[in-house]
C-alpha cells in the first residue's frame, strides 16, 4: 500500500506501527444539521480506505468521534457555536439537535455503503479525559490560564505549523475577518482548550472542572478520543483538507506535548467538492444531501460511483449533468452484470491476473478510477462468466457500488409502468407550453431510473436501459 502523507507531502508506502494492525482514526460529523453530499465525499473515500487496507489483509481499527459539543465556527476559536445554532433554528435542546442528526449522519451513510467504524464516539461522553489532558499540559506549561478560559501555547514549540511551510501571517488570511479577536492570547495561533468565560451566556452544555463551569474546546476532544480507543501511537488521521489548518494542526501540537513523542505516522485528507459556485458548504448556495438526490430520482451509490471515479486528492465539481450521465453508465454497468451466468469453474490464474493489476490499483494511493476501470477490463475479457462474477464480487468488496444488484432489468410492474406514462404525459405537457427545461428534466428523472424514453413520428416510447 502506498498513499500520499499530507505531512511529508509525499507519496510513501505505508508501514503501520504493529504488523498487520492498522490504527485509523476519522474526524467526524458535527452534528447540527444533515451531512451536505461534500461532507460526505471524504466519508466516502475514507471508507475505500478502510476497506482497502482489509482487503490487502490489514487487521483494521477505526475510531470516529461525533461532535456534539464545543465546536465553533471560525479558526480563531470564536463566532457562533454550531450546535447552539441548531438547537434555536428547530426549537429543541442540543442533545436533541445530536440526537437526530447523528441518527441521520448513519442514514445517509448506510445508502452509500459505508461502513461504520468500530468505534463511535461522542465528545460529550469524554470530558474527564478532556480534563485529565488539559491539567498535565499545564503541569507541563504547554498550557496557561488567562481570562478564565485554558490556552495551548504554540510558542513553546519548535514548529507548531507542521503541515505547511507557509508563515503564520499568511496562514492567518483564511481566518475570518468578522470575528472579534481574543485580548487573552500570548499568541495568535493559540488556542481555547476549555472555556469558563465565553460570549455564549446562553451555552446549553457545561460540566465542572478544575477552572470553573464550562466546556471543552473543539480540538481537545479528537486527540483524547483517539487516545482512549488506539492507545499512545496511531498510524492513519483522516479527514477533510479543510481540516488540516487548524484542527489536525492543534491536534498534533497538544497532543505530541501531552505525550512527549511523536503521535500520527500518516495523515490522509481529502479534497473539497465544489459546484460551479465554489466549494460547497452548508451556507453557499444549493444544500445538496443524499435526501435530495434520492428526491431526483438517483440511487445515493451513482453519487457514490461519482465520487470514485474522481482521485480524491483532486478537487471535483459536482453537476447535475454529469451524475446523470454516471447514472446511465451505473445502470448499464449492473444490467451487463446481471448477464452474468453462474456455471463453470473459476480460472484461477485468469483471476490472479485480474486480482492483481486491482491490488495495483487501489493500493497506488487509492486510484479509484483506475479500479473502476478494472471492473471494465474484467467484463470484456474472454474469461469465462464464472470468474468474471468472482473477480467483481471480490472488487466491490473495495468499491462497495452493489454490484450485483440486479440493474435496471427488472420486471415492469403495473405501479411502475403508471410512473412512467404519467412522466410522458407531464413531459407532452411541459412541452405545449414551451416549458423545455422541465421538459428535460423529467427526461433525466427517467434516465436516472434507467428508463429511456424516445420521440418518434408515432408518439413517446419508453425502454428499460439494456
Amino acid at each position: 500500500m502506498r498513499i500520499f502523507n499530507t505531512l511529508t507531502k509525499t507519496v510513501e508506502e505505508f508501514v503501520p506501527n504493529e504488523d498487520g494492525k492498522v490504527a485509523m482514526y476519522t474526524c467526524g460529523p458535527t452534528v447540527y444539521h444533515f451531512a451536505h453530499i461534500g461532507n460526505l465525499r471524504s466519508y466516502i473515500m475514507e471508507d475505500v480506505l478502510e476497506k482497502t487496507f482489509c482487503y490487502l489483509g490489514y487487521d483494521v481499527k477505526r475510531v470516529m468521534n461525533i461532535t456534539d459539543v464545543g465546536h465553533l465556527s471560525s479558526d480563531a476559536d470564536t463566532g457562533e457555536d454550531k450546535m447552539l445554532k441548531g438547537a434555536k433554528r428547530e426549537h429543541k435542546s442540543v442533545m436533541e439537535i445530536a440526537k437526530f442528526y447523528t441518527d441521520a449522519f448513519f442514514a445517509d451513510c448506510k445508502k452509500l455503503n459505508i461502513k461504520t467504524p468500530d468505534v463511535v464516539e461522542p465528545a460529550t461522553n469524554c470530558i474527564d479525559e478532556f480534563i485529565h489532558m488539559i491539567e498535565a499540559l499545564l503541569e507541563k506549561e504547554y498550557a496557561y490560564i488567562a481570562g478564565g478560559n485554558i490556552y495551548f501555547d504554540t510558542s513553546k514549540l519548535k514548529d507548531y505549523y507542521v503541515f505547511s511551510s507557509q508563515s503564520e501571517k499568511e496562514l492567518m488570511v483564511g481566518v475570518r475577518d468578522d470575528v472579534e479577536e481574543d485580548s487573552n492570547k500570548r499568541n495568535k495561533s493559540d488556542f481555547v482548550l476549555w472555556f469558563t468565560k465565553s460570549k455564549f451566556d446562553d451555552q446549553e452544555l457545561k460540566w465542572d472542572s478544575p477552572w470553573g463551569v464550562g466546556y471543552p474546546g473543539w480540538h481537545i476532544e479528537c486527540s483524547c478520543i483517539s487516545m482512549k480507543h488506539l492507545g499512545e501511537y496511531m498510524d492513519i488521521h483522516c479527514g477533510g483538507v479543510d481540516n488540516i489548518f487548524p484542527h489536525h494542526t492543534n491536534e498534533i501540537a497538544q497532543s505530541e506535548a501531552y505525550l512527549g513523542h511523536k503521535w500520527c505516522n500518516y495523515w490522509f485528507h481529502v479534497h473539497h467538492l465544489n459546484d460551479k459556485s465554489g466549494k460547497m458548504s452548508k451556507s453557499n448556495g444549493d444544500f445538496l444531501t443524499v435526501s435530495l438526490l434520492e428526491s431526483k430520482g438517483y440511487n445515493p451509490l451513482v453519487y457514490r460511483m461519482f465520487c470514485l471515479q474522481s482521485h480524491y486528492r483532486k478537487p471535483l465539481e459536482f453537476s447535475y449533468e454529469v451524475m446523470e450521465n454516471v447514472a446511465a453508465a451505473y445502470n448499464k454497468l449492473l444490467n451487463k452484470i446481471s448477464e452474468l451466468k453462474d456455471d463453470g469453474s473459476v480460472d484461477n490464474e485468469k483471476f490472479r491476473a485480474f486480482d492483481e493489476k486491482f491490488r495495483d490499483a487501489i493500493g497506488n494511493d487509492l486510484n479509484t478510477s483506475m479500479a473502476i476501470t478494472c471492473i471494465y477490463d474484467v467484463l470484456r475479457d474472454d474469461m469465462n462468466d464464472k470468474t468474471k462474477a468472482e473477480l467483481l464480487k471480490s472488487f466491490d468488496k473495495v468499491l462497495s457500488l452493489d454490484l450485483f444488484a440486479g440493474g435496471a432489468k427488472a420486471e415492469v410492474d403495473g405501479e411502475l409502468e403508471a410512473y412512467i406514462l404519467s412522466m410522458i404525459e407531464e413531459r407532452k405537457a411541459a412541452k405545449k407550453e414551451k416549458n423545455f427545461v422541465r421538459a428535460d428534466e423529467i427526461r433525466n428523472e427517467l434516465l436516472a431510473k434507467g428508463i429511456i424514453i424516445e420521440d418518434t413520428r408515432e408518439g413517446v416510447r419508453w425502454r428499460i436501459q439494456s
